[in-house]
């Protein structure tokens, strides 16, 4: 195999991932970006959110791999030709992704928000534990890794019901599809789960009409785009109670600014942006056979429609 790969992320360890995909593909050579002096030569790229014009640079490229799940960094773009663009698909991801949900619904099902608060008053106050069916789970977006983190839930007990935009059915949980459905569905999450991609369709889905329609005091966690909820609503929801409980692994803007809101709301739990990620040991291989793939003059797996934004 010949040509050369180029590499860009500001997130993920260069060295790391040059040492692995050459250890898959020998006669691959693998670049960043700032060092490449032959771009005629340049057929894959492994990106994460590459700057505007980036793919301006190479006239040839053949594949370009997104360094995630989500694609919305490569939708609308001028600089990116009609060529394949795969996502990772990587079952460690998706574990990944339904260990921080269940971790954030089990914090919010055993009421532990409320028990860190009486740690800190010194106060032994006992709460009795509800059952897990009685608690009605919300997951909003059932692609692979929505599917995978709603059978998680199921299987741990709670009451789940799943929202997507097209017919989804899965065993165990409870599916919901379209808009006219989606009130109903909101109405029955005790504890929302969004995990929705980022789309024109998608942003500011969230709106504030919508989550009046939480049940009051419910728990929302956001593990897939920050724009897909209206942060001043979200905001205005949780000051004054109607949501309970807000777990914010993304944000509109991120780094989240130190001087937003959410920093200072003690009913607000903040991870930055690391509920599920490219982890390069396993993903590796998935990567290398794409690439082996196209050199072979065959499609790629795991490839994303632009226009739909996944």
């Amino acid at each position: 195999m010949t040509g050369t790969l180029v590499f860009y992320s500001e997130f993920d360890d260069f060295e790391q991932w040059k040492r692995l995909l050459q250890r898959e593909i020998p006669s691959l050579d693998v670049q960043q970006a700032s060092t490449v002096t032959t771009p005629e030569k340049v057929h894959y790229a492994l990106v994460w959110k590459p700057p505007e014009n980036f793919f301006q640079r190479w006239p040839n490229l053949e594949l370009v791999i997104n360094l995630g799940a989500g694609v919305d960094a490569l939708v609308g773009r001028r600089d990116l030709s009609d060529i394949p663009v795969t996502r990772l698909s990587d079952p460690n991801m998706a574990r990944m992704m339904a260990g921080y949900v269940l971790f954030a619904v089990l914090r919010y099902a055993r009421d532990i928000p409320f028990f860190e608060q009486m740690q800190k008053q010194a106060h032994w106050q006992y709460r009795h534990p509800r059952a897990a069916e009685e608690i009605r789970v919300g997951v909003m977006g059932l692609g692979e890794l929505g599917r995978k983190t709603a059978q998680e839930l199921a299987r741990q007990g709670f009451s789940v019901t799943g929202w997507s935009r097209t017919f989804k059915e899965m065993v165990g949980v409870e599916c919901h599809h379209g808009m006219a459905s989606l009130s109903d569905f909101l109405s029955r999450s005790d504890i929302l789960v969004i995990m929705l991609p980022s789309t024109p369709d998608t942003r500011g889905l969230l709106n504030d009409q919508r989550l009046a329609t939480l049940p009051h005091g419910a728990s929302l966690i956001n593990v897939s785009r920050g724009d897909i909820v209206d942060e001043p609503a979200l905001i205005a929801n949780l000051s004054s109670g109607h949501i309970g409980a807000a777990t914010l692994d993304v944000f509109e803007h991120e780094p989240l600014p130190d001087s937003h809101p959410f920093w200072a709301m003690e009913n607000v739990l903040i991870t930055p942006h690391l509920a599920s990620v490219a982890l390069p040991g396993s993903a590796v291989k998935q990567i290398a056979a794409n690439i082996q793939r196209v050199s072979d003059k065959q499609p790629p797996l795991h490839c994303v429609d632009l226009n739909r934004g996944y």
